[in-house]
């Protein structure tokens, strides 16, 4: 696998890659969970508009993108997370990509919509950031003053499908959610940024390789230095311990049933099948926007038990 991965100096440095790998994404789940009650179900509640002194930072309904049928699997809103930047850091932005897997199939994405992960109904109403979302000078030096954006996942496709599913009533409406995000961020001042980055991790991460030229397209024709990081978003089309491709035809349910193909690159679909390309190993040649892959040489999700491959 050949992939063109260009360093994003000089506002990455390896010592905050290392800190981005510490503290995963897996980390700030579990830190979420346990800070909003372990887990349990949450409904709509009053949010505060600014972020919290003690550090958690609140949810934003984007109840407008509703009208452009950008709407989380059980038809609620999607929501982002906003820590707005300060000083040196105001004119800056990080975008991150919630992950949280996927879903394949009607029962598997029926149960998401009782979860956070496919309504914004039992999403946190405040979360804390982490590592490189952190507001903390000490443990995040390059970032902290930034503005940071964490966009919520609750579509089960890495922002990527566009379908209605009239049988189950489920929407699958990630692209539309993603594109409605960001053009409401550019609206409040990210339009006017002097330097961007695109992160997520896990799925979250798959989207911002699937992603990262889309991103960079919204700020054609401006001064901004546009690049991308995906944290832990490589999955791989490798044979499992049966001989098979467990996660192939995982990741042609996902595609077929959320009609991902139109919004995969075209650069990749142009030669090959959609499932194909919703492997980053076939996207990441052709991504022109500077990209940084970090992942780690043995990822639990990917080899746990015999789920997909031979450890």
């Amino acid at each position: 696998m050949k992939a063109r991965i260009r360093a994003v100096r000089p506002w990455l440095p390896l010592a905050l890659l290392l800190l981005v790998l510490v503290l995963s994404c897996v980390a700030q789940a579990a830190v979420n969970e346990q800070a909003n009650g372990g887990g349990r179900r949450r409904r709509r509640s009053p949010r505060r508009s600014t972020a919290a002194a003690d550090g958690m930072v609140p949810i934003t309904l984007l109840k407008s993108a509703a009208e452009k049928g950008a709407v989380c699997m059980d038809g609620t809103p999607p929501a982002y997370h906003l820590d707005p930047g300060s000083g040196a850091g105001n004119n800056s932005w990080i975008v991150n990509l919630e992950g949280g897997g996927w879903c394949n199939n009607a029962r598997t994405c029926k149960f998401r919509t009782r979860t956070r992960h496919g309504s914004s109904d039992y999403m946190e109403r405040h979360i804390t950031f982490s590592g490189i979302m952190s507001a903390s000078p000490a443990s995040n030096p390059d970032f902290y003053s930034w503005n940071r954006v964490k966009i919520r996942y609750c579509d089960s496709a890495s922002f990527a499908g566009d379908n209605f599913d009239k049988g189950t009533g489920l929407y699958f409406r990630g692209q539309r959610i993603w594109d409605a995000a960001i053009q409401h961020l550019l609206s409040i001042g990210m339009a006017s940024a002097d330097q961007v980055l695109l992160t997520g991790c896990s799925a979250g991460g798959l989207a911002a390789i699937l992603h990262c030229d889309q991103f960079s397209a919204f700020f054609a024709g401006k001064n901004t230095t546009v690049k991308c990081l995906a944290d832990a978003g490589l999955f791989l089309d490798a044979l499992d311990v049966s001989g098979g491709r467990s996660l192939r035809s995982y990741y042609g349910e996902i595609v077929a049933m959320q009609e991902v193909a139109r919004n995969l690159p075209p650069s990749c679909t142009g030669h090959l099948d959609a499932t194909s390309c919703f492997f980053p190993q076939n996207v990441i040649d052709s991504i022109k926007t500077p990209i940084f892959l970090l992942n780690a040489a043995y990822d639990a999700w990917q080899v746990s038990g015999t789920r997909w491959w031979h450890p």
